[in-house]
């Protein structure tokens, strides 16, 4: 079988003025990273900033399991598919982190047929984005410690310093670290940590920031510390803000590439949905929107995570409104939710696919919530046989939708028409009335509660101590309209990764809450997950390297 690398390696990339040229932007509107990599640059976006809106299509999924979905293919496969069918789409996707790369996840450029170019660069170091977020993150960490080195006169405690620090790598030894050992020429002892970058709040930032100054405001808001008597210090007070807004400025402006079928694609951002709000660039999203009839972008990991974060997060803070949802299931998904095993999935089982399709069916009813139509997307795989497939078409049948079998993975935009099809019908009927979960003016704790109760359908919700006293206290200071970010297990509906299907009446236990203020919401951590993962016993890394030719090996 040919692989997704070999596949992109084949691919007939055009100079990147061409794909450019495609969205009606000239030589000068964007920023060359070689022959087929480019920034769309900061006055040009200026400049589309009065003309209308296109459509906007969300792609999101039921909750990912180890036989895989193909959210970010389906994505791909269904702006290939606008394309041939004569609308003018872009696809928005949000960039590849290392860890996943080299952990167990692998890329995040789709997959097979429907693939953006070049998959290699944008699976590693790409145009550099990661690697600004990281030194501008790292920036303020030092500037905390040099602060406190060179007198504290911001009188900041330094047992209530929140600022840790960030590597765009899987790595679980620098969980909790001690830093300032050595003596007094290495500054003062504290306990501290790493998260992966991807769960910085600078990254989080990049993606809702409109515009550099935007960008600049919201550096400078972020919390980093309290005094001893409680007052918050930010990046402001450590005069901080405007070296961070150097350091990200190109890489706010949004990656502009191209599919196999050298359709337009905008890759910029990456924040993962289960520790962060899962969603490409606020930039991105809107420049694609100037300059396209449909733009199809995609929000991480199952609607429960990404969707939810996307709708109440995203799309409240930009003034986005979807015009549909598409969203993503393939048998072997529903099978596996279903009670059977990974090994097991090659084997015809419609009852299993039937019990399955419990966890699609509450994906279904929790995005009906927002006001918006949506389609199924059966993401095909060579091993489904008819009767599964009828199994879940009958399902959605029944639950007041269509599911549309797709084959763009083997076929490209040419087997996900007929979803493209219907997409644009749920657009033009323009039968949505989009509104978010919870009102701004609702209490962060009942914020979290109506989360965690509606969507995640919990029974109960428990802090641990200090957690509902941390959020009146933000409440206080003005912090109270914020949304809220859940960061969870993505496996399940609740926070036992293990509890497959449509749990409900479990207790949801948030362990710590985080203010993200230049951001602009509060993260809500809940169970076990981790703000920096680890390896898995056997990481890609193994397998990956350079071949007799110079070309990357086991990269997928």
């Amino acid at each position: 079988m040919t692989t997704d690398l070999q596949i992109a390696r084949a691919a007939h990339k055009l100079p990147i003025a061409r794909i450019a040229a495609r969205l009606g932007l000239a030589e000068d509107d964007i920023l060359r990273y070689g022959h087929d990599k480019a920034k769309i640059a900061h006055d040009t976006i200026a400049r589309l900033a009065d003309r209308p809106r296109g459509h906007l299509v969300l792609v999101t999924a039921i909750n990912p399991t180890p036989a895989g979905e193909g959210k970010t293919t389906t994505t791909v496969g269904l702006g290939d598919a606008l394309n041939r069918i004569g609308k003018r789409a872009t696809i928005c996707i949000r960039e590849a982190s290392l860890g996943p790369n080299f952990g167990m996840k692998g890329g995040a450029a789709g997959g097979g047929h429907a693939q953006i170019v070049p998959m290699e660069e944008m699976n590693l170091h790409f145009t550099g984005d990661f690697h600004a977020i990281t030194a501008a993150h790292n920036l303020l960490a030092a500037m905390i410690d040099n602060h406190l080195y060179w007198g504290n006169d911001l009188d900041i405690d330094t047992r209530r310093i929140t600022w840790r620090r960030v590597m765009d790598m899987n790595d679980r030894a620098l969980r909790d670290i001690v830093v300032g050992l050595g003596g007094v020429s290495n500054g003062f002892a504290r306990q501290t940590g790493f998260d992966i970058t991807v769960a910085s709040e600078v990254m989080a930032i990049l993606c809702l920031a409109r515009d550099l100054d935007d960008l600049h405001a919201r550096l400078g808001r972020i919390v980093v510390a309290y005094t001893r008597d409680r007052r918050p210090v930010t990046a402001r007070d450590l005069q901080a803000d405007g070296a961070m807004t150097v350091l990200l400025r190109d890489a706010l402006q949004p990656n502009l590439v191209q599919t196999l079928e050298n359709n337009p694609a905008l890759v910029h951002g990456g924040p993962f949905a289960n520790i962060a709000h899962g969603c490409n660039s606020v930039i991105a999203t809107d420049t694609a929107l100037r300059l396209s009839e449909y733009v199809v972008t995609e929000a991480g990991f199952g609607a429960d995570l990404g969707a939810e974060k996307f709708l109440d997060i995203k799309c409240r803070l930009a003034g986005l409104s979807p015009a549909a949802v598409v969203l993503v299931a393939t048998i072997r998904a529903l099978k596996m939710n279903g009670g059977v095993a990974r090994n097991d999935l090659g084997t015809e089982n419609v009852a299993a696919v039937t019990r399955g399709c419990a966890n699609l069916g509450r994906h279904i009813e929790n995005l009906r919530g927002f006001g918006l139509p949506l389609v199924v997307a059966a993401n095909h795989f060579d091993g489904d046989t008819p009767a599964e497939i009828a199994a879940l078409k009958d399902y959605c049948h029944r639950h007041g939708t269509e599911a549309i079998l797709c084959r763009h993975w083997a076929q490209g935009g040419a087997g996900a028409e007929d979803l493209a099809h219907k997409v644009v019908d749920l657009v033009q009927q323009g039968d949505r009335d989009f509104h978010t979960l919870y009102p701004n003016s609702m209490p962060l704790w009942q914020k979290i509660e109506t989360i965690c109760t509606r969507i995640h359908r919990a029974a109960h919700v428990e802090a641990l101590p200090g957690v509902r006293a941390q959020l009146d206290q933000w409440e206080e200071e003005g912090h109270g309209h914020l949304p809220i970010c859940i960061a969870k297990t993505q496996y399940s509906f609740s926070t036992d990764p293990a509890l497959r299907g449509a749990p409900e009446g479990h207790v949801i236990p948030v362990r710590e809450v985080r203010l993200n203020a230049g951001a602009g919401f509060v993260v809500a951590i809940c169970g076990q997950v981790m703000t920096m993962p680890g390896l898995p016993r056997h990481p890609a890394a193994r397998t990956i390297g350079l071949n007799d030719r110079g070309q990357i090996d086991g990269l997928f």
